[in-house]
Formats: structure tokens, sequence, C-alpha cells
């Protein structure tokens, strides 16, 4: 049987990551989302249970609840990388296998936190977005109705896409409109289908 050709899309927080898989989506590939992924798996009985042994403070009528967990590990690194713990593994396994069921040819999987984890590794192609930070601040502002300080806290504490060694993969800038960067990305799956 044929192999997919899988690739990731990872960037920092507000860089426009979402987008990007949409605009791939609406051209027919098939297009996975961990963020999404990362909902289903609370409701997952093992999932569950090391989330309340490990953060019995942030658990609403006995169930984990996602905004007390939020604004806990995002005060402390040693809680985030706990949670992480408990669902990457979880998330990354619900996503291969729906990966490897996967029609198109690439295949795309949207992955936060892909350098964090050390996933990069289990895909053909990585693409980076990047976006000048000031912007990032500002949309996830407004996206998620925090304080800037609150988004900039969250920015620290994610992989530093300014400083380190993305340039191995591809990198796609968000530094225009919608219809420049569908341009762009249009450019960039040219690339992956020409492999």
């Amino acid at each position: 049987m044929r192999q997919n050709k899988k690739i990731a899309i990872t960037g920092g927080i507000g860089s426009g990551k979402s987008t990007v898989a949409r605009l791939i989506a609406e051209r027919g590939y098939d297009v996975f989302s961990c963020d999404l992924i990362a909902h289903e798996i609370y409701e997952e009985p093992n999932v569950v249970r090391e989330i309340l042994r490990e953060f019995p403070d942030c658990a609403t009528n006995g169930l984990p609840d996602r905004k007390k967990l939020s604004a806990a590990v995002f005060r402390e690194k040693e809680r985030l990388r706990a949670l992480e713990k408990i669902t990457h593994p979880a998330i990354m396994r619900k996503l291969y296998a729906r990966m490897e069921k996967a029609l198109s040819d690439p295949v795309f999987a949207e992955v936060p936190l892909l350098f964090e984890g050390g996933y990069q590794k289990d895909f053909d192609g990585v693409i980076v977005v990047l976006r000048e930070k000031n912007a990032r601040i500002g949309a996830v502002a407004v996206r998620d109705g925090l304080s800037e300080e609150e988004v900039e806290r969250r920015i620290k504490n994610q992989f530093d896409y300014e400083n380190k060694s993305i340039f191995e993969h591809t990198v796609l800038y968000n530094d225009g409109d919608l219809a420049k960067l569908r341009e762009k990305v249009g450019s960039v799956l040219e690339k992956f289908e020409n492999k």
C-alpha cells in the first residue's frame, strides 16, 4: 500500500497556522488538527483519570476544567510539561491513525507543539508559519479575550521560533493580507507536490 507524504503545519500562538491549514484544505487536501483532537481526548477515561490525579485543583463536577487547566499551566512551566506528558501521546496516536487513512497525498496536520514534543521526525516535511510578534499578540488578545501581558506570557512558554534553527524546514511568512497568504500557500504546496 502506498504511503502518503505527511506534512506538519506549525508555528507559535497567533502565527496564522490555522488559517494556513484552512487554505490548504480549501485546495482539496486532507488536513487534521491536533487542537480539535485535543478536545476529544478529554472524553477518554484513561486521560481524564490521569489529568484528575495530576491536577486535582483543576476539576469542576469531577471532570477536568479546561479553563482552570489553561490558567494553571500557563503560569508554571513544570505544570505545563506535566499536562503535555499526559495529553500529547494520546493526541498524536489519534492524529497518526487518521493520517494513515487519509486519501490525499500529501496529507497535512496542524501540530502546534511539534518541536516541543520532538514530533518533527515523524513527518516527511514541516511548514513553519512565522508572523511578527506584535501582530501575533494583537490577534490572540482579540481572539481569546486576553490581555497583551497574558498573551506575552503564553508566547514565552512556547518554542522560540525566532531564535531556533527552524530554517531547515519550509518557512512561510504570514506578513500580509489573506490574498497574499493564499498565494504563498500555493507556492509552498507546489514544493510538496513536486517532491
